[in-house]
């Protein structure tokens, strides 16, 4: 399609939309050809709000779609107004980025061209059988399969200091699922978990069939390949099975996103047969559902973003009566193992800021009988536990690396795996056998793709079991990762890992990507991704700073970004941006800012604060709105929040302090550079209205010109597409906007 047809196309979308509603986009009739698409103008309609004795006026509150709910799980009843008005936004991009659409397709084929088509992970052994998931060429979703392993090679694995080597295979695969069958004829589907029993006879699976993140949970025969009748019919995705694998434990998820109860049915039964075990009172708590390692427990996990609690079922006993480990207490979290004969706890109790491991018997879980089994260090942050039958093995960061540190039960001797870089991650991959001397985990770096390790903590021998492969081709040593420093205004040292070619001038004149996310405590790992390069490869240099907000420097530093700090994320990606540019990594209007979800509202607020920073900036599924959110408690996310952003309905610090830097409050006359928003329209985390707002009121008020775009994802939620393939054509339509933003194509 020729650009000429393009943009009368977006033309023609506009103007039937303005004549839907007052509130929908309103343009003038179709343009010449010579004439630029003409970007939707939003009808302002006032809505006036006093909270705590502050008025706010909020002039795109239409847009939120009062039924929204509804909305989540059939996309056809959104208000027409709103429809058209999103339909017209989306118009509008494409014809903007229509010149960008050779890269975005070129770039699309590259992210491609890096993906092992018919990629599967490493066999997890699980008794007679080992699991796997694969690809079929050309297919977007994966397969969920199985083959029986051989009992001699299962003896010889038995025998103490026998070699690693690989699981033989006596027979044919089995395919559990395949889940390009299971989409077929749907605008999205992703499977968010599948497991098979423990005694291997049948399979549970959860299904989003919207992007909504509703959830059914289906259970299948193995045996007959009959899916039982009556799926669970509202869950998070989230299960368990019981040890015993005669029943299916599952999370309810509320009319608004909460997963607020936790029911048991038996592994063959439907709706009538389950059965209410838990239901949480807090309506600021999550729920979720598993077992121990050793599979000795069943447990229940609550809590929100600063405080827990852990029941515990018997698993000999599986319809007892959960009981609580430690009653919540405001600010202690922890999480239970069972290691030992005993429980292993992973706790901030006594002020361990970066958390420690406590120890306790199982008669006596509670916190007076709690024993420091591994100290607390500041700067050692331990962010996992996992364990073995003769091993326990916890994952630490420090210093925005990780480290994996085991633990023998014989001599409690600790054995470290470290990697001498700059910039790594290592994570573990969890297996399904507790009685096993082998653990295995992943390296990477920004550099490096993954490698999966199957480690022996008896002997510390480790083999490589794969490496992923890049079928175009991709050389390591072609690249330089750095790890660099900013300081911030109060003097903190913020980490920056940095990804370029071998040979990039550092004169400022690489145009620079920025990409940030700074909350919940999320650390933004310094990882291998095939998306990235496509970047790269044109001269781009990556960074990614660990701002405040994060954990990259240890649970400290999300504390020292959050809540009444949470500013300090945005100053500190500012501090990063300046540092770069003085050591000639890129320069102010030759760098885009880029970041999603809470990350999203980190580059409004920059974008506020500082617009002469950036040639672009790419919020998506922006949380930019964040007053208006945290004031409506009919959102699946506000109560639970509010440890984290504070409580503008009942305190006054609370809303001012909102108010000072939330993104969409505090658009203003400014010369804004030129944005991408995305969304989705089933997204329950970031709703569809927030950046649809957002980007109404940023062409309101910018004075520099640049334009504001906005692209909505009418067949997803919070992830984007559900495909592998279609996810790639969204991050390459943001890349090429990056380039275009740059390059300011709009003036070409």
């Amino acid at each position: 399609m020729n650009r000429r047809k393009m943009m009368t196309s977006a033309a023609a979308v506009l103007t039937s939309a303005s004549a839907i509603h007052p509130g929908a986009a309103q343009a003038e009739s179709p343009m010449p050809e010579s004439k630029p698409p003409i970007a939707p103008v939003a009808t302002k309609i006032p809505l006036r709000t006093t909270q705590l004795g502050r008025v706010r006026v909020d002039d795109y509150a239409w847009m939120k779609d009062d039924n929204w709910q509804k909305v989540l799980r059939d996309p056809t009843l959104i208000k027409p107004e709103v429809k058209a008005h999103l339909t017209a936004e989306n118009a509008y991009v494409k014809a903007m980025l229509a010149p960008t659409e050779p890269l975005q397709k070129a770039m699309f084929e590259e992210m491609k061209g890096r993906i092992k088509e018919d990629d599967a992970s490493v066999p997890a052994p699980d008794g007679p059988f080992e699991y796997y998931s694969r690809f079929a060429i050309g297919g977007q979703h994966p397969i969920f399969a199985r083959r029986p392993i051989s009992i001699e090679e299962r003896l010889a694995d038995a025998v103490p200091g026998a070699p690693m080597i690989g699981l033989k295979v006596a027979g044919t695969e089995e395919i559990l699922l395949d889940c390009d069958a299971l989409a077929k004829g749907k605008a999205y589907s992703q499977v968010s978990a599948a497991d098979h029993s423990p005694d291997h006879k049948l399979l549970a699976y959860a299904e989003d069939a919207q992007g909504s993140e509703v959830h059914h949970i289906y259970v299948k025969d193995l045996a007959t390949g009959e899916i039982l009748k009556e799926p669970v019919e509202s869950s998070t995705g989230d299960f368990a099975w019981s040890p015993d694998s005669q029943w299916l434990f599952w999370t309810h998820r509320d009319d608004n996103g909460r997963s607020d109860k936790i029911y048991r049915r038996p592994a063959r039964g439907g709706l009538k047969d389950d059965v209410l075990i838990y239901e949480e009172p807090d309506d600021g708590f999550f729920v979720s559902v598993g077992t121990t390692s050793s599979e000795a427990f069943i447990l229940i996990s609550a809590g929100d973003h600063e405080t827990s609690e852990t029941l515990i079922i018997p698993a000999g006993d599986p319809t007892a009566t959960p009981t609580v480990v430690e009653p919540r207490t405001v600010g202690l979290r922890y999480s239970v193992e069972h290691w030992d004969g005993r429980f292993v706890i992973l706790t901030n109790a006594d002020d361990a800021i970066d958390f420690k491991l406590v120890e306790a018997p199982v008669e006596t879980p509670g916190r007076a009988h709690w024993k420091d089994f591994v100290a607390h260090r500041p700067g050692h942050f331990i962010t996992g536990l996992s364990a073995y039958k003769g091993h326990l093995v916890r994952v630490e960061r420090v210093s925005a690396n990780t480290r994996i540190i085991i633990t023998e039960r014989a001599g409690r001797t600790e054995r470290p795996i470290v990697i001498d870089e700059e910039a790594y991650v290592l994570s573990l991959e969890g297996g399904y056998e507790f009685d096993t001397p082998v653990m295995r985990y992943v390296y990477q770096s920004p550099t490096t793709p993954r490698q999966w390790f199957d480690y022996d903590m008896t002997t510390g021998e480790r083999t490589l079991r794969k490496t992923q492969e890049i079928p175009s081709g991709h050389d390591p040593a072609a690249y330089v990762t750095r790890r660099l420093f900013a300081k911030a205004a109060d003097g903190a040292e913020v980490p920056v890992t940095v990804l370029m070619k071998k040979g990039v001038s550092l004169d400022g004149s690489a145009p620079l990507l920025l990409y940030g996310y700074g909350s919940y405590g999320m650390s933004m790992d310094p990882s291998f991704s095939i998306r990235n390069l496509s970047l790269v490869d044109r001269g781009w240099i990556w960074a990614t700073a660990h701002v405040r907000g994060g954990s990259e420097k240890g649970y400290g530093w999300f504390l020292d970004g959050r809540k009444f700090t949470k500013k300090k994320t945005f100053t500190d990606f500012i501090a990063c941006a300046e540092h770069l540019h003085g050591e000639g990594y890129g320069a102010a209007g030759r760098t885009v800012a880029y970041g999603g979800s809470a990350g999203g509202m980190l580059m409004g607020a920059v974008t506020n604060l500082r617009p002469d920073l950036w040639a672009g900036i790419i919020g998506a599924v922006p949380f930019v709105d964040v007053l208006n959110t945290m004031s409506d408690t009919s959102l699946p996310l506000t109560p639970p929040e509010w440890p984290e952003w504070g409580n503008p309905l009942e305190d006054k610090e609370a809303y001012d302090y909102i108010a000072s830097y939330s993104p969409y409050d505090n658009v203003s006359a400014k010369p804004y550079p030129a944005v991408l928003a995305t969304g989705g329209l089933s997204d329950p985390r970031v709703t569809y209205w927030e950046p649809e707002k957002w980007t109404a009121k940023l062409r309101e008020y910018s004075t520099s010109g640049d334009p504001i775009l906005l692209k909505i994802n009418m067949e997803a939620g919070h992830g984007g597409a559900s495909g592998r393939f279609d996810f790639l054509k969204e991050i390459a339509l943001d890349y090429a906007f990056a380039v275009w933003a740059v390059d300011k194509g709009w003036k070409a």
